[in-house]
């Protein structure tokens, strides 16, 4: 049994993705730095990312996968969840091997096509979930803070909409799951992250800006929101099972109408 290792970085896959071709070998499984390793492996090869390798295989996929397909393999490993790992490896591997012209893409017989493609639907999904529910605060400076907790990495993916939204504004979106965020100045988006035992200008488990820097007219506009969340409840029409399909609840903490 052959297991390869790698650093568990998109450019690692790839770079993993061309040591299997270049030794003529396929692994039995891919994976990460200090998970388990089967009892019956016999041998171990541990990937080292090279960023040339993955610059290779990434501009052969190009010859191999449309806009979709491509989009398919950056947008699931978003996903973090590694035990996909080995399918997206094959899935990459198989575009290879596929004869000149025949994309595997749309190939949903293929398991590792139909899990990739399912957990980039997913992702997307979470994606445009963000964009609706994502809720800023105003400090007193005039920039402005959000806090998500989504399941998937989907900053990456979202951060372009509200440049776009609010390129006139200075704004911070912050992964409160990930610890990190995105800094936009009204040019650029910056990523930063806060060094550990730094305050935060927030409340991490509530998302909530901190009372000293909040703008006085934040909290009022926040209490009026409230109000008018409250007051357009029909109770005789309350229906919470759709209401958290819609809304699903582990969104619910970091969204004003919310909170208490």
């Amino acid at each position: 049994m052959l297991v390869y290792t790698f650093d568990n970085t998109l450019d690692g896959l790839l770079s993993a993705v061309f040591d299997s071709f270049y030794y003529h070998e396929m692994p039995n499984d891919l994976l990460t730095a200090g998970d388990a390793i089967p009892l019956f492996c016999d041998r171990i090869h541990e990937v080292h990312t090279d960023e040339d390798k993955s610059k290779r295989v990434w501009k052969g996929l190009e010859n191999k996968l449309s806009y979709i397909g491509l989009s398919i393999i950056t947008i699931s490993f978003l996903s973090e969840e590694r035990d996909k790992n080995y399918a997206l490896f094959s899935y990459i591997c198989k575009a290879f091997k596929n004869p000149n012209k025949i994309s595997i893409e749309k190939n949903f017989s293929d398991p590792d096509v139909l899990l990739c493609t399912q957990t980039y639907r997913r992702v997307c999904y979470e994606a445009k979930r963000m964009k609706q529910f994502l809720r800023f605060q105003q400090a007193k400076d005039g920039t402005y803070l959000g806090v998500i907790h989504p399941d998937h990495n989907v900053l990456p993916l979202i951060i372009d909409h509200f440049k776009d939204r609010f390129n006139d504004q200075c704004f911070l979106i912050f992964d409160a799951k990930r610890k990190y965020g995105y800094y936009y100045d009204k040019e650029e988006a910056s990523r930063i992250t806060f060094s550990e035992g730094e305050t935060l200008p927030f409340d991490n488990e509530t998302g909530k800006m901190n009372s000293d820097i909040l703008s006085d007219n934040d909290k009022l506009f926040q209490d009026l929101w409230k109000t008018y969340f409250k007051a357009i409840c029909i109770k005789e029409r309350l229906n919470p099972k759709k209401q958290a399909g819609d809304m699903p609840r582990r969104y619910w903490k970091y969204m004003t109408e919310k909170q208490n």
